[in-house]
């Protein structure tokens, strides 16, 4: 049993066989525009039910979010992007300066859904920084949507690439640890270090994919085994406390996680249960390598300590069951973080479209952050 309530906000939705879709020259992105709408996977159901929300309202945009019907850093930048999108199209403001105020208002509602991924920041701030240039309210509207749909697409290039660069690491025959959810759920389409691991695949290399459960909400066991049942590619489910034990026997040939945000000096902020990885893969010799894209690297934070740490209901935890029973007792405690700090001497390399960090981090990431803007002027 999952712990999340149905979807409550109003909006619609429709469910599909799961083993119908698959996102290899796909159905459909994990988040799009459809028509006037967002609509997205909701994540909270698989694999047992593969169910798309089609959302008309700002407020169950941000619902989305701060549910995790759609999460990973990326889907959720382009979700937020989506989002204002929409606000501005329902926005009944007939000025330019009575608009922006409306999108001014989304934009806050959408940024307090989830503080700790960088990505959904960043998208709404490029989507305002759009429309901040134009004057004429129906122009901004266009601008709005447009600059969305340029974030999504971007999205599926850049984890295309970041998956080239990060293939070249993954021997033939390797075995990968990997840590809760990087595939194309958690991005617009094909994923970050899932994405690497496909890209290897898909170059014919043999790999094998050890996927932890990622607890509390099982991202690893839901999301990831179903996304590599799906592409073929082999893998092995296991618990979370089984990882030390196939990283210190010498079973595991790198290690590749996501992140939500990465600090200027290299200390990467991810899914709870990363840094007790890192820490063990260091002490085994086995190389630890986030994958990201250059947006979700954030040189304004200067270390994983100023990094703001998601608290999560307790109920997430709590409302688990083991055989039809709850796993604790009514009324106890409860300490959900969503998200530890990695500091940066644990971290091997951090993969992104426009190649490998690696130490001095506060060297090498702002180089890849520099290229990528200069990459953007160009366009």
């Amino acid at each position: 049993m999952l712990p999340y309530p149905p979807f409550q906000s109003g909006e619609m939705g429709f469910a599909l066989r799961a083993r119908a879709f698959f996102f290899e020259g796909g159905i459909m992105r994990s988040v799009e525009w459809h028509e006037d709408r967002v609509r997205l996977i909701d994540q909270r159901l698989l694999p047992a039910e593969f169910r798309l929300l089609e959302l008309e309202t700002v407020a169950g945009v941000a619902q989305a979010i701060r549910d995790m019907a759609v999460r990973g850093a990326p889907a959720i930048g382009a979700t937020a992007a989506f989002g204002l999108a929409l606000a501005a199209q329902r926005s009944p403001a007939q000025d330019s300066q009575a608009l922006l105020r409306d999108l001014a208002a989304a934009a806050d509602l959408l940024r307090a859904a989830r503080p700790t991924a960088v990505n959904l920041a960043w998208a709404l701030e490029r989507v305002m920084g759009r429309v901040q240039r134009e004057n004429d309210p129906q122009r901004m509207r266009a601008v709005a949507l447009a600059e969305a749909q340029r974030i999504a697409d971007e999205d599926v290039q850049i984890n295309r690439r970041l998956g080239q660069v990060g293939a070249a690491l993954v021997p033939d025959g390797a075995t990968i640890l990997h840590h809760c959810n990087t595939g194309a759920l958690a991005t617009v389409d094909y994923g970050t270090a899932l994405g690497v691991v496909r890209a290897a695949h898909e170059q014919g290399r043999r790999v094998h994919v050890l996927v932890d459960e990622t607890r509390p909400l099982l991202q690893g066991a839901r999301l990831t085994a179903w996304e590599l049942q799906q592409a073929g590619i082999p893998f092995t489910l296991i618990a979370d406390n089984a990882a030390g034990h196939f990283l210190r026997t010498g079973q595991v040939d790198l290690v590749l996680v996501g992140a939500d945000r990465v600090a200027a000096n290299g200390d990467v902020a991810n899914k709870i249960g990363t840094y007790k990885l890192a820490v063990v893969a260091r002490e085994n010799g086995i190389p630890f390598y986030p994958c990201v894209p250059t947006s979700t690297i954030d040189l304004a934070t200067p270390t994983g300590d100023d990094i703001p740490i998601e608290e999560r209901p307790a109920e997430e935890i709590t409302d688990l069951t083991f055989k039809g029973q709850p796993i604790a007792p009514p009324g106890v405690p409860v300490a959900n973080p969503a998200f530890d700090i990695t500091p940066h001497r644990y971290i091997t390399g951090i993969i992104t479209e426009h190649g490998i960090a690696r130490p001095p981090f506060e060297q090498s990431l702002a180089h890849l952050v520099d290229q990528a803007r200069r990459n953007a002027d160009g366009q």
